[in-house]
């Protein structure tokens, strides 16, 4: 089955968000590696797994389409679930590179 609308911004939005982990976990590293603090650690935990779980979702998303496909009730809800986790990273991705 095809997947609808919902469900391919769904997948869109888990890529963005995937990248932004990228580049905040790249930051982390960084920091880590010049302040040696546990809260840095902690954060880059935080992003690494987050990080995974996108790329997990993503694979679901693909592997797993026919989940999604028959209701489009779920598609829009796991789409409005992965647009609040790109305002949250956005919001901690604009305080983490000030």
């Amino acid at each position: 089955m095809a997947m609808g609308p919902a469900v391919m911004g769904a997948v869109g939005l888990a890529g963005v968000n995937a990248l932004i982990l990228v580049v905040l976990s790249g930051v982390w590293v960084r920091n880590y590696r010049t302040f040696r603090s546990n809260l840095t650690l902690g954060l880059l935990a935080f992003g690494v797994v987050l990080l995974l779980e996108n790329l997990v979702a993503i694979y679901f998303f693909f592997g797993m389409g026919a989940l999604y496909a028959d209701s489009p009730l779920v598609g829009e809800a796991v789409l409005v679930l992965r647009g609040l986790q790109f305002l949250a990273l956005a919001f901690l991705g604009y305080v983490t590179l000030q």
